[in-house]
């Protein structure tokens, strides 16, 4: 629904990234300090070897203190500063963040809560999308920023507001959702038979009597909650693009983005991503949890699939510890350096940080940064000035591409309407599973690609479908094209169980798949909390010694399909749990339940050896397929990069010979990688 009505310069970071190199630093805040700091910023950002910086996130109330009263005369200062210290600008609209007279003078600017209770202004996010005076004033403020600074030499890049992900349930939101209701449905009976509104008596009369789904007495329609998460991805896209045209038509040529949030739950990002220029994403991988690195590895893949492949900007990251945790822990040196060469293999051309100058007030000053309160006279700065170096031994890597031959399927409003309340168990949750499939091909050192469902396959030799509530009739004729051709497909339990509007097909399911699969279901049933043990055919040659079920499984009934695993006992004895059916030159596997991770490994591994899939290294290499724990490796282009996240000394076999970029040493067969070492390596006869 929002428009595009100016063509995306999609080249135009890669002709940035082509003349800077790896774009490096971070975002910086001059309006909070005094004019005389400036200078000294930026000279040490030139010592960092600093070139990008990202300017007026949060300068509204700064560059408009009272509404019509501009103020760029230290912005031009501080433009001009950087222009002559060769720092390129990724100039920002300050929009996320408006200044307090906006809500003060128009209270209908600032979001409402679930509960009915109207926000103040006094943090950041206070607004709403749908409002028009918001609206209004934000495309004000970023029309005269474009008008004034669109040939300034120093920017280079634009970014449109800040981490978009806010929500309003206020009457200014009600009044947009049934614009947009209107539009997808047509008319209200079209509403209401999509919605299914006669169960509990919820029938429509107009569009006008319809709210979002604020608190209720019980549960909210399901539909009604999907279509307001729509919605509400819908509304703040169009935010970006009113002030990305703003841009645009003020003569712009360089890139214009704005930062992502990795798996972020409000917005739909494969309808973002048509919007932006270039994709760019902030990343805080809590380093405390368990998987950290695979499960950040995950969200850069997204990144670069977003992008179809294209080099994508890592907007903001922490370069020790973050402040808005309840216990916050700070990155090591080496974990700092180890997870920008980790977006690097993956695909980022920029790496960047929150923020250059640790802030001395406000709600983030604690907040690590580049240059901390102590100065530059510290471990962290010599760490950036070190990495900053590292970036620049790494320039031939620049615009190289990752090559992935398996496909991934996920989907924003299948996840949405997965996660309702009402379901057989709340403990299924689409992301964790994606992360767990994920997570055995990272351990492989296997490349994979996200995608949308109904997009073309051709390219990929194995299709896994981790958890997809919602599976069209466009993606399940995918699928089957797929397999079909000679792909593996693996299926995920509680897969293809609704449709587009939430309401669940009826028939065996899944209803769409059960012809491919060779399998079909009668009901879903939450599994105890002890694991089910899986008891193996004897077909299955490869099963694991301990297989296992926990979650929710299905009552299957083979319609075709070879069972490889059956359920123990309990509810679902005796009923298959795994199966495998042979389509045209492929196969297609379906788990009936939440498998224990020896068994999804084993059903991944056949799958993938059926499609001829092996690791960056190759199986001959590794044993059992799997990388060293904790070792990461990915080619990105002609360099392989590999990375230990672990804290014990690794050894890798490389065949042949190398050189590593970083270090400049020659290596050949096994290299040593020490906890928290990186290498780059670039086979020597390539050079």
């Amino acid at each position: 629904m929002a428009a595009t009505p100016h063509p995306r310069r999609v080249d135009a970071f890669g002709e940035l990234a082509g003349e800077l190199g790896f774009c490096f630093g971070g975002d910086y805040n001059p309006e909070q300090w005094p004019r005389e700091i400036w200078q000294e910023d930026a000279e040490l950002m030139v010592r960092a070897g600093v070139n990008l910086v990202t300017v007026g996130v949060f300068s509204w109330a700064r560059l408009e203190p009272s509404p019509g009263e501009r103020d760029f005369a230290w912005l031009d200062e501080v433009l001009d500063l950087l222009h002559a210290h060769g720092i390129a600008v990724d100039l920002a609209t300050p929009t996320a963040s408006p200044p307090p007279w906006l809500g003060i003078l128009h209270p209908e600017t600032l979001p409402v809560n679930p509960d009915g209770v109207r926000l103040v202004a006094g943090s950041r996010n206070q607004f709403t999308p749908a409002s028009r005076v918001y609206r209004e004033h934000a495309l004000s403020i970023a029309t005269a920023m474009a008008e004034r600074y669109v040939d300034h030499p120093a920017v280079r890049m634009w970014h449109v507001g800040n981490e978009f992900g806010q929500i309003d349930f206020g009457d200014e939101a009600a009044r947009e959702f049934r614009l947009w209701l209107r539009e997808r449905h047509g008319t209200i009976e079209a509403l209401n038979d999509a919605w299914g509104t006669l169960v509990w008596s919820q029938r429509y009369r107009d569009f006008d009597e319809i709210l979002p789904p604020r608190r209720t007495p019980y549960l909210v329609n399901p539909a009604q909650s999907l279509d307001f998460r729509r919605y509400t991805s819908w509304a703040l896209q169009r935010v970006f693009a009113e002030q990305r045209d703003a841009i645009r038509e003020a003569g712009a040529t360089q890139p214009v983005t704005t930062n992502f949030m990795g798996f972020e739950p409000l917005t739909d990002l494969w309808e973002w991503a048509a919007e932006v220029d270039v994709i760019a994403d902030d990343q805080y991988p809590d380093h405390g949890a368990a998987n950290a690195s695979s499960d950040i590895a995950l969200v850069q893949d997204l990144m670069r699939s977003l992008g179809e492949g294209r080099p994508w900007v890592l907007m903001e990251q922490s370069v020790s510890a973050t402040s808005w945790r309840p216990h916050n822990l700070p990155k090591t040196t080496d974990r700092a350096r180890l997870d920008s060469l980790q977006a690097v293999a993956r695909g980022a051309d920029a790496i960047c940080f929150f923020q250059w100058r640790q802030a001395r007030t406000g709600a983030e000053r604690f907040h690590s940064a580049l240059l901390p309160h102590a100065g530059a006279d510290t471990e962290v700065f010599a760490s950036a000035c070190a990495l900053g170096a590292d970036l620049q031994k790494l320039r031939r890597v620049v615009g190289g591409r990752v090559a992935a031959s398996v496909a991934l399927l996920f989907d924003w409003p299948s996840r949405w309407a997965a996660e309702e309340p009402g379901r057989p168990t709340e403990r299924l949750r689409t992301l964790e599973q994606v992360q767990r499939w994920h997570r055995a091909l990272w351990r492989r050192g296997i490349a994979v690609d996200l995608v949308k469902p109904g997009a073309d396959l051709s390219a990929y030799a194995a299709v896994l479908v981790p958890h997809s509530y919602i599976i069209a009739t466009d993606a399940a004729a995918a699928l089957r094209a797929a397999v079909q051709r000679g792909a593996s497909l693996v299926v995920g339990p509680f897969s293809g169980v609704a449709d587009a509007n939430a309401g669940i097909l009826t028939g065996r399911s899944p209803v769409l798949l059960r012809d491919l699969l060779g399998v079909s279901g009668e009901e879903w049933v939450g599994l105890p909390d002890a694991p089910t043990p899986l008891t193996p055919e004897s077909s299955w040659t490869t099963a694991p010694a301990a297989a296992a079920a926990s979650i929710l499984g299905e009552r299957l009934r083979a319609d075709g399909a070879d069972v490889l695993a059956r359920f123990g006992d309990g509810h679902l004895s005796g009923a298959p749990a795994i199966t495998r059916h042979r389509v045209g030159d492929g196969s297609a596997w379906y788990l009936g339940a939440v498998m224990s991770d020896a068994a999804l490994e084993a059903v991944l591994d056949d799958a993938l050896g059926a499609a001829a899939v092996t690791g960056v290294l190759g199986d001959g290499v590794l044993p059992g397929g799997v990388l060293p724990e904790d070792v990461e490796a990915v080619r990105r282009g002609d360099a392989l990069f590999l990375l230990n996240h672990g804290g014990a000394t690794r050894h890798v076999a490389v065949p042949g010979p190398h050189r590593d970029l970083l270090s400049d040493a020659d290596v050949d067969g096994q290299v040593t990688l020490a906890p928290g070492a990186a290498m780059v390596l670039i086979e020597r006869h390539a050079e």
